[in-house]
């Protein structure tokens, strides 16, 4: 049954995903909160000098984005097909399981 997933397997997805929203969620509060107080250290101790707050501010600001298209633009379809396709040739007897490898 290539393409269909039973339903624990789509509980678990659903599961991982939504575990993966909250993680992006704390992640970008986390980054809006420490920014903030960043740029309030900053604006209190030399207003109008160089904006070194700019330095977190965007390097984290690339990761919170990478985070962002791995949780909500890039899914993991291959992952799960390529899994059913494995599986698929276990069944059929070209590939034997190796007991190395449980899950």
């Amino acid at each position: 049954m290539v393409g269909q997933l039973s339903e624990e397997e789509i509980y678990k997805e659903a599961k991982r995903r939504v575990k993966a929203k909250k993680d992006f969620y704390g992640h970008l509060g986390a980054w809006v909160t420490v920014n903030i107080i960043l740029i309030i250290v900053w604006s209190l101790t030399n207003f109008g000098g160089y904006p070194w707050f700019l330095f977190p501010l965007c390097i984290w600001g690339v990761f919170v984005f990478i985070n962002f298209l791995t949780v909500f633009v890039f899914e993991r379809k291959s992952d799960i097909a390529a899994i059913e396709k494995e599986a698929e040739k276990i069944k059929r007897g070209r590939v034997k399981p190796t007991k190395r490898y449980k899950s």
